[in-house]
C-alpha cells in the first residue's frame, strides 16, 4: 500500500527518496507510533519531507491519497463549542437584510465583551447572544452587516474580526504557469546592466582589441549582462484570497523567474506593524513592518497583491485588523509604503466592474494615487508602464 503512496508524493514534485521511504518503513517496523492515522501523517511529513516549503504539497497529496483527513481547530474563546454548531439559518429577504443595524467598531467590541460576560447556554437563529445561523453580529452561519465571526466559515464577508486561529497556505512559487503571457507582461520591468566581477568575454571588445594590435589577440572580459531591478512583492494571504489562489500563485512563480532581485512578505488584508514569510510559522516568525521600510533602497520597485475587499475598519481604524489590535491604521502604514517606495501599484485580482461596489477598494485605491489595476494581461501591462516610468 505504502508503495503507491511513495508514487503518489513523487507525482506531486516532493523531492522524496528511496532511503526516506525505507525509514518510514523501519519506523513503523519498530512501532514507534499507534495505529492513529494522525501518527502515522505526522511520522510520514517527518520522515519523507525534509523542506518545510513542501508541506503543502504533502497535504494535498496525503489527502488525496488517504481520502483526506480532517484538520484540527482550535479556538483560543473560552466558547462552548456547542454554541457554534451550525444547524439551522435563516433566509432572509434583501428588505430585512438592510433593516439589520450597524453597531460600530467600539459600540460592537464593548457589546461582546459584555456577552461574555452574560451568556450561559446555546443559542440559534437568533438577534442578540452568540450563536448561530441568525441576524446576532456575533458567531457565525447568520447575516449581519458588521460582526465579529467566531468559529465556523466566513460565507457573507462582512465580518470585522474573527476569532480563531487561522492558518494560511503559503503560494507555491514551483507552480507552472497557465501562460507565458504573465512573464511577458512582467519583463517591461527589466532593467539589465553589468556590474561585478569581468567574468564574460566581451566579443566586440576583444575583435578591436585585436585589431589595434596588429593582429596579436587582446582579449578583453566583461561583467555578466544581469536585471538589476530590485522589487518588493507584499501579498495578501487568507480569507477572501482563497478565491484567487490560482492566479495568485502564477504570478508569483512568474516573478520569482524573471526578478532575480526579488523579496516578498505576506499580509492579510492590510498592512499593519509585522508581516511574515512562511506562513506555518506566522505567528513565531515576523517581521517588523519597520524593518521592512528601512531595508531596501528607494529605487526598489514595491507591488502590492490583494484583493482589497475588507472591513473599511481594517484600512482606517487603529485595532480595526481582523486578528488583533493594531496600534495604527493600515492606512498609516500604506502611506508609508508609498512615500519609502514612490514606485508602487496595487495589483487587484478582483474584476475591476465590482471595484465600484466594495467601500474597501475605494478607500485603497485613493491611498494608492489610484495606482490599482486588476490581475489581467492589459492590468499587468499597464501597471509595468507605471513602475517604468
Amino acid at each position: 500500500m505504502l508503495i503507491d503512496f511513495f508514487f503518489t508524493l513523487k507525482d506531486a514534485k516532493i523531492p522524496v527518496t528511496i532511503k526516506e521511504f525505507l525509514t518510514l518503513l523501519e519506523a513503523m517496523q519498530q512501532n514507534v507510533i499507534e495505529a492513529s492515522m494522525d501518527d502515522f501523517y505526522y511520522l510520514s511529513r517527518l520522515t519523507l519531507v525534509k523542506d518545510e516549503a513542501h508541506f503543502d504539497k504533502f497535504d494535498r497529496a496525503f489527502a488525496q491519497y488517504f481520502k483526506g483527513i480532517n484538520a484540527a481547530f482550535e479556538t483560543n474563546a473560552a466558547i462552548p463549542l456547542d454554541w457554534l454548531l451550525k444547524r439551522m439559518q435563516r433566509e432572509l429577504s434583501e428588505e430585512q437584510k438592510a433593516q439589520l443595524e450597524k453597531f460600530g467598531y467600539d459600540k460592537l467590541m464593548d457589546r461582546l465583551n459584555e456577552l461574555l460576560k452574560e451568556q450561559k447556554e446555546r443559542h440559534e437563529g437568533g438577534s442578540k447572544w452568540i450563536g448561530t445561523g441568525g441576524t446576532s453580529p456575533f458567531g457565525n452561519g447568520g447575516t449581519n452587516p458588521e460582526g465579529v465571526r467566531i468559529g465556523g466559515k466566513g460565507g457573507n464577508r462582512t465580518a470585522v474580526k474573527v476569532w480563531e486561529a487561522r492558518a494560511y497556505q503559503d503560494y507555491d512559487g514551483e507552480r507552472e504557469i497557465g501562460t507565458r503571457n504573465i512573464k511577458v507582461a512582467l519583463r517591461r520591468l527589466r532593467k539589465f546592466a553589468r556590474q561585478g566581477a569581468e567574468d564574460e568575454l566581451a566579443l566586440d571588445a576583444t575583435i578591436r582589441a585585436t585589431a589595434n594590435n596588429a593582429g596579436f589577440l587582446d582579449i578583453r572580459m566583461q561583467p555578466e549582462r544581469k536585471n538589476n531591478i530590485k522589487v518588493l512583492m507584499l501579498f495578501d494571504v487568507g480569507g477572501t484570497m482563497d478565491d484567487h489562489i490560482e492566479r495568485t500563485e502564477e504570478l508569483f512563480s512568474a516573478a520569482k523567474t524573471e526578478f532575480k532581485n526579488m523579496e516578498f512578505f505576506y499580509f492579510h488584508n492590510c498592512v499593519y506593524d509585522y508581516m511574515w514569510k512562511n506562513n506555518r510559522r506566522r505567528n513565531s516568525e515576523r517581521f517588523p513592518t519597520w524593518d521592512i521600510l528601512r531595508k531596501y533602497p528607494p529605487d526598489t520597485k514595491l507591488i502590492f497583491v490583494g484583493d482589497a475587499t475588507m472591513s473599511p475598519y481594517e484600512v482606517l481604524q487603529p485595532g480595526g485588523s481582523v486578528e488583533y489590535n493594531n496600534e495604527e491604521a493600515g492606512s498609516a502604514w500604506l502611506a508609508r509604503f508609498t512615500s519609502a517606495f514612490p514606485k508602487f501599484a496595487w495589483l487587484n485580482p478582483e474584476p475591476e466592474g465590482v471595484w465600484q461596489y466594495r467601500q474597501s477598494i475605494a478607500i485603497i485605491r485613493q491611498l494608492m494615487n489610484d495606482r490599482m489595476f486588476p490581475l489581467t494581461m492589459d492590468g499587468l501591462e499597464r501597471a509595468m508602464r507605471t513602475l517604468s516610468k
